[in-house]
């Protein structure tokens, strides 16, 4: 069994989607990155990274590198997860958090656990994704920003539990 643990934060701007878990939410503001900016994916990406001990996500996709240029994070996680498998690792479960003071989340989060199960070959009963908010508080309560938290447990292949 390997554990790992991960985190990202994008601001929020004009004039960018908001994607979350590869699922497009209807907001006046989306978050600014290289990629689509999804941070759920994002430290979904890094939590198996670290898992493997196998860096983050910078380091294999570099945010200086053209061909990462607005790419949708669901196919970064496929790429994560091709890593995984070849390591021998099946994900046993992932719980990610977002907070985020706006949008309300919880009419979008069934899709973004679907769109995550799928990237990871899984079902979706072992991928858990909550939504909070910090009650005005911090850049996120300020509404200048969207952060995620992931935790993810990986077995070899055929001890998933």
């Amino acid at each position: 069994m390997r554990i790992g643990h991960g985190f990202d934060a994008h601001r929020l701007v004009a004039g960018r989607e908001l994607v979350l878990g590869g699922v497009t939410i209807p907001h006046e503001l989306g978050l600014l990155g290289h990629s689509d900016a999804d941070v759920l994916v994002h430290a979904i990406c890094d939590a198996l990274l670290g898992a493997l001990g196998a860096g983050d996500i910078g380091r294999h996709f570099p945010d200086t590198h053209p061909a990462y240029r607005g790419i949708s994070s669901l196919k970064l996680l496929r790429e994560v997860m091709t890593l995984v498998r070849t390591r021998g690792y099946a994900v046993t479960n992932i719980d990610a958090t977002i907070i985020a003071q706006k949008p309300r989340l919880s009419p979008f989060i069934e899709a973004m656990r679907e769109n995550i199960a799928q990237q990871c070959a899984t079902e979706s009963a072992r991928i858990n994704v909550k939504a909070t908010t910090t009650e005005t508080l911090g850049f996120e309560g300020r509404c200048e920003g969207i952060s995620s938290h992931a935790v993810v447990l990986l077995a070899r292949h055929g001890k998933s539990g």
